[in-house]
């Protein structure tokens, strides 16, 4: 279906096929689980962009759903958002909300009982719980967002990692487990000055690597990164990060835009072209001789050359580029989730060995543990199982 601005995304002109790919994911997904959770985008009142919205309301219609608005009382106006949400629906579409859970309450819960029974009267539909906001946990963020409050920040008792702030970044999320390390100092700048103070740094995955690419030559940035690694810092690419540490980058078909051609960092001996032809699967691998399986997915649309891989797949391929252990990429998200990886681009940096051990996969689910007992203690599930077996 290709790549859109925001404006021809919006646009209700040749928006079927891309209903009909979305519904037809879905219809796949029923076949073989139940239930399913479907995630709404943005509001469901947008009335200029309703005829032609794929998800929320036209999504819930298409499968029938029971919808749950969950409104956030951080931003100030729950009740005119609760409210008008509900009411700027259709009669049929009105129909399908079946509860609401207020998110991101801060304070005494109890100050709120009365604005509780309030929303529940003026709207008609049950508050199934309101949740407070949690500090104590830590989950990947939902978007890019988030990156504006990790700006830099250098720290002089941690390893310092910079991530490149690109543009047009994407899976960003790939530098979580790296960011909860105890000797990590993880952040984000567009600032060739602030690599200077980085022991490490990363260019990330893009949704358009010649432009990035092109914005990190005008910015400095790229000058910036290749007097880091002749300075002895470590520097890895991920997806289009890895793409613009070859020699060359191509789009001979225009699958990014209008720019054809633009050379890479030149820190890695490959060449990348673009093909329209998407790569997506997930994939488990061996790094170097470390045999601790690993894991993670690929998700992108060009192919690159190389000739020093690294990573052994299981089914016997290899991929990625490294010409030493401070210089190497790969497309593979995820990489620095596993501790293997994470374990071998900061040994050469770590002070105390003792200290380097940290169990990202514990870690991460005791995350996921610790918000279903937050969500438990705040919602009423047994009522939302209710809704869930409730055919009306």
């Amino acid at each position: 279906s290709g790549n859109k601005d925001a404006y021809s995304y919006f646009r209700r002109e040749g928006k079927e096929n891309l209903r009909a790919i979305a519904q037809s994911a879905f219809d796949m997904l029923i076949s073989r689980f139940n239930p399913i959770v479907m995630e709404g985008a943005g509001s469901i009142s947008e009335l200029n962009l309703r005829e032609g919205d794929i998800v929320n309301m036209s999504m819930a219609r298409y499968a029938d759903a029971k919808v749950i608005l969950v409104a956030d009382i951080d931003r100030g106006g729950v009740f005119a958002s609760v409210y008008g949400s509900i009411m700027l629906q259709t009669p049929e579409d009105r129909k399908r909300i079946k509860g609401i859970i207020i998110n991101k309450f801060r304070g005494d819960l109890r100050l709120f009982d009365e604005g509780r029974k309030i929303m529940e009267e003026i709207c008609g539909v049950p508050v199934l719980g309101v949740v407070p906001m949690a500090t104590h946990i830590h989950i990947d963020e939902e978007d890019s967002v988030a990156l504006g409050k990790k700006e830099y920040h250098a720290l002089t008792d941690k390893i310092n990692v910079a991530v490149v702030l690109l543009k047009h970044i994407s899976n960003f999320t790939d530098f979580n487990v790296l960011e909860r390390h105890p000797q990590v100092n993880l952040f984000y700048t567009n600032t060739p000055q602030d690599l200077a103070s980085a022991d490490i740094v990363i260019l990330p995955g893009s949704k358009n690597t010649l432009d990035d690419l092109l914005e990190m030559r005008k910015s400095g940035m790229t000058k910036a990164i290749i007097t880091a690694r002749q300075n002895g810092k470590t520097i890895i690419g991920i997806c289009g990060g890895y793409q613009m540490m070859g020699e060359l980058v191509r789009d001979p078909y225009g699958i990014e835009g209008s720019i054809e051609t633009l050379p890479g960092l030149g820190l890695l001996p490959t060449k990348t072209e673009m093909y329209s032809e998407k790569t997506t699967r997930q994939v488990e691998f061996r790094f170097m001789d470390d045999n601790r399986k690993c894991v993670g997915y690929e998700i992108h649309m060009g192919r690159t050359s190389s000739d020093k891989p690294f990573l052994t797949f299981a089914d016997g391929t290899y991929e990625g580029c490294m010409v030493d252990a401070k210089c190497f990429g790969s497309y593979v998200h995820g990489i620095l989730d596993n501790q293997a990886v994470i374990d071998f681009i900061l040994k050469p940096y770590v002070k105390d060995a003792a200290q380097t051990t940290f169990d990202a996969d514990t870690f991460k689910n005791r995350q996921y543990d610790l918000l279903a007992e937050w969500l438990r203690e705040h919602i009423d599930i047994p009522q939302i199982y209710k809704i869930l077996e409730n055919n009306d």
